[in-house]
């Protein structure tokens, strides 16, 4: 008695072909209450497809079916990769502009000879209990929460909506990137 539930139990784990009182049929319906499978249950391809039919997108009533609506999952994909990256880019451009700041502390240092020189800090700082901080709070959540979606759409393996997150990352960056700052320090020397 012992052996047959052993038996049993290894056959439902693990899948292997050991014998059971069972028929085979049985164990794998995907219809069947209790297996843990929903009958309108998808099958993601884990490689690269150009398909447009039964593409599930992020949410489970949200599947295409069609070359139509793969075009329009392409722009809404393309444009969202786009806000991501104009998102990273408006984030660095308000932390700049909220770090006004900006002191300038003067401070002695020994010299040679025993002289005393004098060497500038830039000390910039922002407060934790501000509006600019908790905006970029906010605009942190929404960057992390879209950063996601791309991720899940790329997971897809759908190559329209991979190329849709290339391209749309790649045109996003084109256009917003040259906002951001480049900061050369022009007390920096090299000996």
């Amino acid at each position: 008695f012992l052996n047959l539930s052993v038996l049993k139990m290894s056959h439902h784990m693990n899948g292997s072909m050991l014998p059971t009182s069972h028929p085979p049929e049985h164990h794998h319906s995907t219809t069947a209450s209790g297996h843990g499978h929903e009958p309108d249950m998808m099958m993601m391809a884990m490689t690269f497809h150009f398909s447009c039919e039964n593409v599930p997108l992020l949410f489970s009533g949200l599947t295409i079916n069609s070359p139509g609506e793969m075009a329009g999952a392409f722009v809404a994909v393309f444009f969202l990769a786009m806000f991501y990256e104009g998102l990273k880019i408006a984030r660095e451009c308000l932390l700049r502009k909220s770090q006004v700041s900006i002191r300038y502390n003067s401070m002695p240092v020994p010299g040679p000879n025993g002289t005393i020189l004098m060497e500038t800090h830039k000390t910039v700082g922002q407060q934790m209990l501000s509006l600019p901080h908790l905006l970029q709070t906010v605009l942190h959540i929404i960057q992390v929460v879209v950063s996601y979606f791309l991720m899940l759409i790329f997971m897809t393996y759908n190559g329209y909506l991979c190329i849709a997150v290339a391209a749309g990352a790649g045109t996003g960056y084109f256009f917003f990137s040259w906002k951001k700052a480049v900061v050369v320090d022009i007390t920096e020397h090299c000996h």
